[in-house]
């Protein structure tokens, strides 16, 4: 089977209607820690995150994304569910993390590592966000749970606000628990790389260049998928437009 266990689909029923909420692959699960320090990334979606993990599955780390399983977890509040898989693994990246690093240090404290992933500008952030909503499920995401809107499109400026909110509130948290050391904050656009990530984990230099993921192409099968985003963000500007 190997070290990877791929995602499952697991259906639901709500208000009689059928969902689905589809797992994302578990990367390089091992069952067991393999790094003295826990790492947890706490940037927003879509400021390096794919880049961090696959820096971190560089380094050996046990890496674990599971966005939407955890993120719903995290939003009913399943807090014990989460730490249990936390136990699991070396290194997360992307949701829930960025919105429960709080409860993340109050358990692990200065054991654990925290990296904050950012981009060059928030309106730079702001663009990334909206292509990536084109290739996005668009009826299963938790968007709307997280920024308060199922789209960017017309609600720009509280977007903006949200993650500028975001890195001001990371910074004093750590700053105020006396834990700046343990948070670092990397911007991949900025020229950071090995050198920050490694120094600051204590790792070893890797013979090979930093895996700078770039945003996704769009692919002939997200055709549909597009078609439907397209419709659904034409529509919340509507509803914007007459509220």
């Amino acid at each position: 089977m190997g070290s990877r266990i791929w995602g499952l689909l697991l259906c639901v029923t709500t208000l009689g209607k059928l969902e689905s909420i589809v797992l994302v692959p578990q990367e390089g699960y091992a069952g067991k820690m393999t790094k003295p320090h826990k790492v947890f990334g706490i940037g927003l979606n879509k400021t390096g995150t794919s880049s961090l993990k696959r820096a971190l599955i560089t380094l050996g780390y046990n890496h674990c994304t599971m966005r939407g399983q955890m993120t719903y977890k995290f939003f009913n509040n399943n807090f014990n569910q989460i730490f249990k898989t936390v136990e699991e693994y070396d290194s997360f990246e992307d949701w829930p993390w960025p919105l429960m690093y709080r409860q993340v240090f109050e358990k692990y404290g200065e054991t654990a590592r925290y990296v904050l992933t950012r981009r060059r500008s928030a309106d730079a952030w702001l663009e990334s966000l909206k292509a990536h909503t084109l290739i996005t499920n668009p009826h299963n995401n938790p968007r709307k749970k997280i920024f308060g809107f199922d789209y960017p499109h017309g609600a720009e400026a509280r977007h903006i606000a949200f993650y500028e909110k975001h890195l001001v509130e990371v910074r004093k948290y750590f700053a105020d628990q006396g834990a700046a050391h343990v948070l670092c904050e990397i911007c991949w656009e900025d020229g950071d790389g090995w050198a920050e990530i490694c120094g600051f984990l204590e790792e070893p230099l890797p013979d090979t260049q930093f895996p700078h993921v770039n945003r996704r192409a769009l692919a002939p099968k997200d055709g549909d998928r597009v078609k439907e985003n397209q419709r659904l963000i034409k529509a919340q500007l509507q509803r914007l437009k007459i509220g």
